[in-house]
């Protein structure tokens, strides 16, 4: 169990923490750099570009639950470093195949997949090592430093990725995540916790694959958060395809602007990081869930009025204030589910959920860009816009999730 400290104080925190920034940073050059290799180097179709966006997320399909299985028999720590080591390693592959002349979208395909694998890892055992350098009490704080962190990431990173792309190419941008995720291995290897796997007297892979599930599936909460992450990783696909097409195809922006108007985007996200711990203490994480799903089902209207000119700043403007309340809502639940899910469990439990959640985003990436072979761009916008207030309804329109509390059920 995590000693009872100053959050601040902690060391491993920080490490962490320092690891995360890194890691989170490089991310976010990559979701400019690798669409944009993908549109502007290989010269790929709506439909290619909604593969590529189920590449990256089919992982979450076809290994989530399993993985979560080996959060709870091993040492979380060393999964984080071979998942950050193995995303490096993919993702150098792609400035060399670009200096060699010998990139294909059949490449990309495969390191998208790749990185996926080392996503669906990293992400599961992220969530699940947290509870053991920080204590229960600051897990919304420590969950909301890390949201905060990752939106850091976003007001910077895409900026920075879209320079990139427009000084060296979009291939090469991708160096600058290969070097984060490598760094963060290193200072993940350093970190010291008191871990305890689960019993070494297992079961089979099947059996502890649907523990996870039952759990999940049987608790109300859970199963109602579940849902409500499905429906917006589904629009969250939508998104993976309608953003670059519609600001460097239909509006004919420079990989630099493409950058920065998604970085502007990370501006919603640091605010809602900030006010994501003081909204808990206040109003409880069902206040903080309920709160941030009517503004994050409403902010995406503004959108979809984005157009040429100065139409075009609505297009920030509006995902900034949904990446706020989303945030809000993220670490209301994610702090709720840290919270009331044994030790034991919460590998599974955490694999469950983005199985369940994770799933729908490549479902959404193909069907974007399906819809985006025969839809005007505008009207594939307005499509994404629309997923996203139906995917936060179910909070919005449940008779009890107001007045939940990380102490109940």
């Amino acid at each position: 169990m995590p000693t009872k400290q100053s959050i601040w104080r902690n060391t491993a925190f920080q490490r962490m923490v320092g690891a995360d920034a890194l890691s989170q940073f490089g991310t976010q050059v990559t979701l400019v750099a690798l669409p944009l290799t993908a549109l502007l180097t290989l010269e790929a179709s709506p439909f290619q570009l909604g593969l590529l966006t189920a590449a990256e997320m089919a992982a979450f399909l076809l290994i989530g639950l399993p993985a979560g299985v080996w959060a709870d028999r091993l040492r979380r720590r060393p999964i984080l470093v071979a998942a950050d080591a193995m995303r490096a390693v993919a993702l150098l592959s792609i400035p060399l195949a670009a200096f060699a002349g010998v990139l294909s979208l059949a490449q990309l395909y495969v390191v998208a997949l790749i990185v996926g694998v080392g996503t669906v890892f990293f992400d599961v055992a992220h969530m699940s090592f947290v509870p053991s350098i920080v204590d229960r009490d600051d897990l919304p704080r420590g969950i909301g430093t890390m949201e905060t962190l990752r939106s850091g990431a976003w007001l910077a990173g895409p900026g920075l990725g879209g320079w990139l792309v427009q000084v060296f190419t979009a291939p090469v941008a991708l160096l600058a995540d290969a070097i984060t995720y490598a760094c963060s291995a290193v200072i993940l290897s350093t970190i010291r916790a008191d871990e305890r796997p689960d019993s070494p007297q297992r079961r089979n892979l099947r059996a502890e694959v649907a523990e996870g599930l039952r759990y999940v599936l049987g608790h109300r909460v859970l199963r109602l958060i579940a849902m409500v992450g499905a429906l917006n990783m589904l629009a969250n696909g939508l998104w993976a395809v309608v953003q670059p097409l519609l600001l460097v195809r239909e509006l004919d922006l420079g990989a630099g602007a493409y950058g920065l108007i998604v970085s502007a985007t990370g501006v919603g996200g640091v605010v809602g990081g900030v006010l994501a711990p003081k909204i808990i203490d206040r109003y409880g994480n069902g206040g903080a869930m309920y709160g941030g799903a009517v503004l994050a089902g409403l902010f995406p209207l503004l959108v979809g009025f984005t157009a040429d000119g100065w139409r075009v700043v609505l297009y920030p403007v509006g995902m900034a204030l949904t990446v706020a309340s989303a945030i809000v809502l993220n670490v209301g639940q994610g702090s709720y589910r840290q919270a009331v899910t044994p030790d034991h469990l919460r590998g599974r439990m955490n694999a469950s959920m983005r199985f369940l959640m994770w799933s729908a985003m490549p479902v959404g990436g193909i069907l974007g860009g399906l819809l985006a072979e025969q839809l005007s761009v505008w009207t594939l916008l307005w499509v994404a816009c629309l997923a996203t207030v139906v995917g936060h309804l179910p909070f919005i329109v449940s008779p009890w999730i107001r007045a939940l509390r990380a102490e109940q059920p």
